[in-house]
């Protein structure tokens, strides 16, 4: 065997390598809206939090729908053609988003432009007009793009299932994982730059147009293992060491899949789907609504180099913890001997913890006055859900074999946007509310906007613990799914 590992070729990682790039970019596609908000996109348009929160938790409800059917499709299309389209699709939605001005003034039949409907007065009933009818064309774009963005998970964990034994395949899915804390982390200091520079339409056009550069190199690269020409055989024996739960396959000597409604009699399936749905919406929140928050109580845009530095900060500190989280069960698995589903489930307990930290950001952000305290102690919590977030979609190609796993990870997916479209619902309602009411809304000494955010944040303190009781008692010990 070490003969083999000196001779051992490392398509693989290249593989993730790619897979790391894709979820970069999908998250740079998500964040143009968030960091253009409040500064462009808010007074061209007459748009409130509840305008924003409706936006996103659409974005969240119908990226769930399609997630449902997104790893079924990738399932049935395959890996290779099934991103291909994925990632082509939402680009291209990504990129609608820049025509939203120039037809909400065609609509509208109002002249001038961006300038002419900044300066609409708030309330009259032509601005509302402009409300309404640039609220209805981003959610078209959005959905478009949630569309597209559906397919990123299911294809990423189903090529890791394909390139990496099981207790890599943690590791591997934290480092692509990863560029969901780096396109996060890329997005202030690229975004209001663009926007402020260009205008907010180019900077969904650019961003939107890194997608079809990464579609050129998906396409030439890649394949499966077994046919890749840059896979030898030590590699491939590696990559198949544990597959001693040697798949069933028909007559004709494919895997057999399992049928899609029967998903759902499994618990392993809805111990996922709880995971997915109570944790999900915590990470959307943090993604879409921290530079709305250091914008409201610290007064620091987006477009400061003080806004810029408190996101970057804060995920920079995600993106450096998170890579760690996929490390610590094949930690478990070498030196301490643990089977890869009990160090995994061990794991995600000790990065349940990490999310309290975010009960003590709106508290000291405010008692200090200094907005380092909450960029901070969200930088931990968030970076506590992409450890999680490793993990549990490790748990599918654990539990299930590969020809259901794209599948069941698009189930879980929907169950998180499910769960990410209330609280960005709930999320815009209560701010817009919490700030009509000024002094008269109070939650545990904070009043107006603040006991708002203050309320959000206890639910994303508890959220991980809680989900990872219930998955334990779901599912309390290993058991793989075997298809008869």
């Amino acid at each position: 065997m070490s003969t083999q590992n000196k001779l051992m070729t490392n398509w693989r990682w290249w593989r993730c390598s790619l897979l790391f790039v894709a979820t970069t970019v999908n998250y740079l596609d998500r964040q143009v809206l968030s960091l253009t908000y409040k500064e462009f996109i808010a007074p061209q348009f007459h748009w409130s939090d509840a305008d924003y929160g409706t936006i996103t938790s659409f974005f969240s409800i119908f990226y769930a729908v399609a997630c449902l059917f997104a790893g079924k499709f990738v399932d049935w299309m395959g890996t290779k053609k099934g991103y291909l389209i994925a990632i082509g699709v939402w680009s291209a939605g990504a990129c609608m988003h820049a025509l939203c001005g120039l037809a909400t003034s065609a609509i509208v039949g109002l002249d001038g432009g961006a300038q002419a409907m900044k300066a609409l007065e708030s309330g009259s009933t032509i601005a509302l007009a402009v409300s309404t009818t640039s609220v209805y064309l981003f959610l078209l774009c959005r959905g478009i793009l949630a569309l597209g963005e559906a397919g990123n998970f299911p294809a990423a964990v189903k090529v890791t299932a394909e390139y990496f034994p099981k207790k890599d395949r943690a590791f591997a899915t934290s480092i692509f994982n990863a560029g969901a804390s780096v396109g996060a982390l890329s997005a202030p200091l690229c975004i209001p730059p663009l926007a402020k520079a260009f205008g907010w339409e180019m900077a969904f056009i650019i961003i939107g147009g890194l997608g079809f550069i990464w579609m050129f190199f998906w396409a030439f690269m890649y394949d499966k293992p077994e046919k890749s020409k840059h896979v030898n055989a030590a590699e491939l024996e590696y990559i198949h060491q544990d597959d001693s739960e040697v798949e069933a396959v028909t007559e004709e000597g494919e895997q057999k899949s399992i049928p899609f409604l029967k998903c759902f009699t499994y618990r392993q399936t809805w111990a996922f789907i709880v995971g997915k749905f109570l944790t999900d919406g915590v990470w959307w929140f943090f993604l879409f609504w921290a530079p709305a928050y250091f914008h409201d109580q610290f007064n620091a845009p987006a477009t400061s180099p003080k806004g810029q530095a408190l996101i970057f900060s804060l995920y920079a500190i995600v993106t450096v913890i998170s890579i760690y989280g996929g490390y610590l069960p094949k930690l478990f698995v070498e030196k301490k001997g643990m089977h890869p589903y009990s160090g995994r489930m061990l794991a995600m307990l000790i990065f349940a913890f990490f999310p309290i930290a975010a009960l003590f950001a709106q508290p000291l952000g405010m008692h200090f006055n200094n907005p380092w305290w909450p960029a901070v102690l969200i930088g931990i919590a968030a970076a506590g859900h992409q450890a999680w977030s490793a993990n549990i979609f490790s748990t599918v190609g654990d539990m299930f074999p590969k020809s259901a796993i794209a599948t069941v990870t698009g189930i879980g997916a929907m169950a998180g946007g499910v769960g990410s479209m209330i609280i960005q619902k709930v999320a815009g309602n209560l701010f817009t509310y919490a700030e009509n009411a000024g002094s008269a809304f109070r939650f545990m000494g904070f009043e107006a906007k603040p006991a708002g955010y203050f309320i959000i944040f206890c639910f994303c303190g508890i959220a991980y613990l809680t989900a990872w009781c219930i998955m334990k008692t779901l599912v309390p010990k290993y058991k793989p799914i075997v298809i008869e």
